[in-house]
């Protein structure tokens, strides 16, 4: 089987295609939690990189668990304690390295976004739709709870109430019902999808590379700390950020009033 994932640059931006249109782009039974986790990995390393977009090929974004794959549970009699673990070393590390990759993350999504092709959207910082998208919480409809992360990441992209109506139905919604409840941020037409992403991601790789990921995790603390520790952090974070010679060349391109260079 071919690769899952084609990773391509332009600039400072780091594009993630799910090429495996021929299985909807499903998540299990394949390599694709392997290629995401060693895809965030390497993004970390390079500190060159200063947005990242992920989309898909085909007409769907991401169906999320193989279903197929899932008929071995009863033909291998798989104990629940081997299925735990593999859960935990396996599309369980998804949400670890996505969500907490400290890159500013786009997600382009050009099609239906199911079960964790869903939550895998919500491991994003900005959702992107196209009109032909849809997007559902629907591991009830298959008798499985959400096993990725999804229970914690979907009510913080759309709140308790809209998430518990979404997992407890696991109906759809169109992508203009995603954006009226802000799941996503913009719907555009399916030609506008990548090219309105990539506008959006140069829009953000203008900006100073360390601030913008320290600026991520100071986003990502602040769901899960107090104020207080979030100030802390933000008052270390921030004396870092006056150090750098992308602060000091802002600040005196403000004064100079031209447009600041800052380092690649």
């Amino acid at each position: 089987m071919s690769s899952f994932l084609k990773i391509t640059r332009e600039g400072s931006i780091a594009i993630l295609t799910m090429s495996q249109p021929e299985t909807r782009n499903a998540l299990t039974g394949n390599t694709a939690v392997e290629e995401f986790v060693q895809a965030c990995a390497d993004i970390t390393k390079d500190t060159s990189v200063r947005a990242v977009i992920l989309t898909a090929e085909g007409p769907v974004f991401s169906s999320g668990g193989n279903v197929k794959d899932m008929l071995r549970y009863q033909t291998q009699q798989l104990k629940p304690d081997v299925i735990r673990e593999e859960y935990r070393n396996g599309i369980q590390r998804l949400p670890k390295a996505l969500y907490n990759l400290d890159v500013p993350v786009i997600a382009a999504i050009n099609g239906p976004a199911i079960g964790a092709g869903l939550d895998l959207t919500c491991m994003c910082d900005i959702r992107i739709a196209s009109n032909k998208a849809t997007f559902a919480e629907s591991f009830v409809k298959v008798g499985i709870v959400p096993g990725d992360g999804g229970a914690w990441l979907l009510p913080r992209a759309v709140g308790a109430s809209k998430a518990a109506e979404m997992a407890f139905t696991g109906e759809a919604l169109t992508a203009e019902q995603a954006l009226a409840c802000g799941l996503v941020s913009r719907v555009v037409a399916p030609e506008q999808l990548l090219p309105e992403a990539l506008a959006l991601a140069r829009k953000i790789a203008a900006n100073p590379g360390a601030v913008l990921r320290m600026t991520k995790r100071l986003l990502r603390e602040g769901e899960r700390s107090s104020l207080e520790s979030l100030l802390e952090l933000s008052a270390g974070y921030q004396a870092i950020a006056h150090m750098t010679t992308d602060h000091h060349e802002a600040v005196n391109a403000f004064i100079e009033k031209r447009p600041p260079k800052f380092s690649a």
